[in-house]
């Protein structure tokens, strides 16, 4: 091996002077061009709304880093992208530390302590061969994006056509290809240099940088002299710097500085409990016609998105048809904050002046939001949980439709149904005093809470009382509560909905009046834990209500069913009398799963009473909503919904070799299940079964009535 000192590289190598002194003033126009972007980027963030949610802490950016680091966001649910982004992000990540250390040996050591220079012998050999191997994974990631955007696109990929005045699909697909290309050329250049120096002056311990190595060799096998390596290697160089300083400047006006606004987004708001909203926001719907109305973590949320499309694939809203893409909501808003960043502050309008005069003030508010695509969602939260920069494109259709609900803009059925809610306490219209009927014919009547003393306080919820197709799996949990000796009680007619959905239409001051009653009711009850059927009064219960410090059943702990149940199996104070010979599969409820993490207890139920399960290929967190969350049960079919995400969801089942049965954990589910039962003709060949009343015929004793 030649000796230590010799082992180095020159920086400059062959290079004239005007040249290098060109390259520093053009470096110093980059960094100028990108210090000026990022200055605009964060003066921007700065005039957003502060929201005490969103206080930044070195645990909340660890974790966020955490996150980038691994990928672990990416990888998930499209594992061709997510490698492919590995090898982009670690190869970019590698290449940038080595433009650190070079930078550092040869501008700053090199002139003031070149005894300190560290860039020789055998840590310049590691270097070599590390920068090799983070340029060659650069490559490939950029190769495979490339490959997967011409050859064989996804569908979710492809812009819709768009209003020009929203944004232009066709600017969006340059972007595309100019962030993807610029990073490509600049690879490639770089191990271009690298060939052709190895070329020129061929010292044998830059074997050690195999692909420059292997280049340099294929060079010469095509009759590349050393002297000719040396008259193209200025030009080479020039060029790879030309465009690696391009790229610099290029990062904070372009898709490129998601790398940036992504860390932050997702301390931001990837930690956050997914779905849970405060106990109480403003009483005024926000109108979207300022920077102002926008949250920090809005804009950079923002501009964090990359257009991945995964929130498109996800969405059932989008894949079903609806007019909803998140993706697309997010690209509308964005046109429109950056149209609004060039715009001085303007006087904040109120809900009441724009129902005064409600014309365009959508659209004003919102970067022209279409209505029809707000009350698409059913806020089953798939786009966030698919998000890996933790967008959540759900927030900002919940406060839209603050805005819609208090300009009046809402659907008959919808208005019928907050109508009742705020006048029956259900959204049916059913008198308050039917609420318990279906009591009637239990062998043990219910303990009434705000009289008697009870470990669980039973909320039984509106569809689990009042619809008849839900009734027998709610008489089914009686059974089984008194079975289990499990000592629970409800409120009877002093119940009221938990508000929950209410709450996603966007009737906030509902949800109030709702919660309100229902603490109001709680306070006067005698109970130490909360059991509930329904996922979606669950989440409310849980999240939403602030119980803990409030009065008589502070702190009390709020299970689903399910919970109950694998506690109960497991314990043996519910036996299992017969164990039930049946293939099923389960349906994840978003209310249980994604908002709350709810998978196991469910699954350890069904194997605890003999259920055989197949599990169908979107389960837990990539469960598909049944769609009637977000109060989409109480809307209107839209037109042009090629099938109803439930109808995905039967046919999704029914196609399970050896399944029977769907069973389900949520009153909603079980309605919209039904009647996807019918539209798709698959009644006898799939039946729907609540978790509970297999429960029941599992732990029922012989003769037991």
């Amino acid at each position: 091996m030649p000796d230590a000192e010799v082992i180095g590289r020159p920086v400059f190598y062959l290079l004239p002077i005007w040249l290098v002194v060109l390259f520093y003033l053009l470096s110093a126009g980059a960094l100028a061009a990108f210090f000026w972007g990022v200055y605009a980027k964060v003066r921007r963030y700065l005039r957003g709304r502060r929201d005490p949610e969103e206080e930044l802490t070195w645990r909340r950016l660890g974790a966020a880093a955490v996150t980038i680091l691994t990928n672990r966001g990416v990888l998930r649910g499209s594992p061709y992208a997510g490698w492919a982004h590995l090898a982009v992000f670690w190869g970019f990540a590698g290449l940038f530390v080595a433009t650190l250390l070079v930078l550092v040996d040869n501008d700053l050591l090199k002139p003031l302590a070149p005894q300190w220079r560290f860039l020789t012998g055998a840590f310049y050999l590691g270097f070599s061969l590390a920068a090799d191997i983070f340029g060659v994974l650069l490559l490939i990631g950029l190769i495979m994006f490339a490959l997967r955007r011409w050859l064989f696109p996804p569908a979710h990929l492809k812009y819709g056509p768009r209003e020009e005045e929203k944004y232009s699909p066709r600017s969006l697909v340059r972007e595309d290809w100019a962030f993807l290309l610029l990073l490509l050329v600049a690879g490639i250049g770089g191990f271009a240099v690298e060939a052709l120096r190895i070329g020129a002056t061929q010292p044998a311990f830059e074997r050690v940088s195999f692909a420059g190595w292997a280049l340099a060799q294929v060079l010469i096998g095509l009759g590349v002299a050393p002297d000719s390596a040396q008259q193209a290697f200025p030009y080479v160089w020039s060029t790879h710097a030309l465009t690696a300083l391009a790229f610099v400047a290029y990062i904070p006006y372009s898709k490129a500085w998601h790398m940036v606004a992504g860390w932050f987004s997702l301390a931001l708001n990837g930690t956050r409990s997914p779905g849970t909203l405060p106990v109480a926001i403003q009483t005024e719907p926000i109108t979207y016609i300022q920077l102002a109305d926008f949250t920090r973590g809005d804009l950079l949320m923002l501009d964090a998105c990359t257009r991945c499309g995964r929130c498109h694939a996800a969405c059932p809203a989008a894949t079903s048809g609806f007019p909803l893409s998140p993706r697309d909501l997010m690209l509308t808003v964005r046109a429109f904050v950056d149209g609004l960043a060039s715009r001085p502050a303007k006087t904040p309008a109120t809900a009441a002046s724009l129902a005064r005069n409600p014309g365009p003030a959508l659209q004003s508010a919102a970067g022209l939001v279409p209505p029809s695509w707000l009350w698409s969602c059913a806020t089953c939260l798939a786009c966030v949980d698919r998000c890996p920069v933790g967008a959540h494109p759900a927030a900002l259709i919940l406060e839209m439709r603050r805005l819609l609900v208090a300009q009046g803009e809402v659907e008959e059925r919808l208005q019928s149904a907050l109508t009742n809610l705020a006048r029956y306490g259900n959204s049916m219209g059913q008198p308050v005093r039917a609420r318990t009927k279906w009591t009637q014919g239990l062998p043990v009547p219910l303990k009434d809470a705000r009289k008697e003393p009870a470990e669980y306080l039973w909320f039984v919820g509106d569809y689990a009382s009042y619809d008849p197709r839900v009734q027998p799996a709610t008489r089914a949990a009686a059974r089984i509560f008194r079975r289990a000796g499990v000592d629970v009680a409800i409120l009877h007619d002093d119940e009221r909905n938990s508000g929950n959905d209410a709450r996603r239409v966007g009737e906030e001051g509902l949800f109030d009046l709702l919660r309100e009653k229902n603490l109001s009711t709680l306070r006067q009850a005698r109970f130490q834990k909360i059991v509930t059927t329904d996922p979606h009064t669950y989440h409310a219960l849980r999240n939403e209500y602030g119980l803990n410090g409030r009065g008589r059943g502070a702190g009390a702990r709020t299970l689903h069913a399910v919970e109950l149940l694998a506690e109960l199996l497991a314990t043996s104070r519910l036996p299992v009398q017969r164990r039930l010979n049946l293939v099923a599969t389960y349906h994840d409820p978003c209310y249980l799963g994604r908002y709350n993490g709810v998978y196991a207890p469910p699954r350890r139920v069904l194997q605890a009473i003999g259920v055989t399960l197949r599990e169908m290929p979107r389960n837990r967190r990539g469960s598909y909503c049944c769609g009637a969350g977000g109060g989409r049960i109480w809307m209107e079919e839209m037109p042009g919904v090629r099938e109803r995400p439930a109808e995905s969801r039967v046919r999704e089942a029914a196609a399970l070799p050896g399944v029977t049965t769907l069973v389900v954990a949520c009153p909603k589910d079980y309605v919209m299940f039904q009647d996807a039962l019918k539209t798709t003709g698959l009644e006898g060949r799939l039946a729907i079964k609540d978790v509970l009343e297999l429960v029941d015929e599992a732990t029922a004793a012989e003769g037991e009535g």
